[in-house]
């Protein structure tokens, strides 16, 4: 009963910006780090970025210093934010949460059904 959306994506030119949104709702009682995935064409999905419930961050080296998580702890919302974006960067975009649903000791994570990201000129 935890559901994860998430909204933002679109097509962008090289260099171009999005932000990403991942709303988590449902019966939440708790949400421990939420992280940004994502999957090209062909592709393995991979790690981009995670925030953790202290607010701290971690990236890939392939959007270090280009992407910023963010959180919004009373709506239960992240955000990515996609700046320098290049055509490498296309993929489909996965939010993940790690959440405490009904039972305020026990986490599980949630995955949404992802947004497209496309870069091209």
């Amino acid at each position: 009963q935890v559901h994860l959306a998430e909204s933002g994506g679109g097509l962008v030119q090289p260099g171009g910006s999005l932000r990403l949104s991942c709303a988590a709702s449902g019966r939440i009682l708790k949400i421990a780090a939420m992280g940004w995935y994502r999957q090209a064409p062909g592709k393995e999905r991979e790690w981009v970025a995670t925030i953790s419930e202290d607010g701290s961050t971690n990236y890939a080296d392939s959007g270090e210093g280009r992407f910023t998580i963010s959180r919004d702890i009373a709506k239960n919302t992240m955000y990515l934010q996609l700046n320098n974006l290049k055509p490498e960067d296309t993929a489909v975009y996965y939010c993940d949460a790690l959440v405490a649903s009904t039972d305020r000791f026990r986490y599980s994570h949630y995955w949404g059904q992802g947004t497209q990201v496309t870069v091209s000129s």
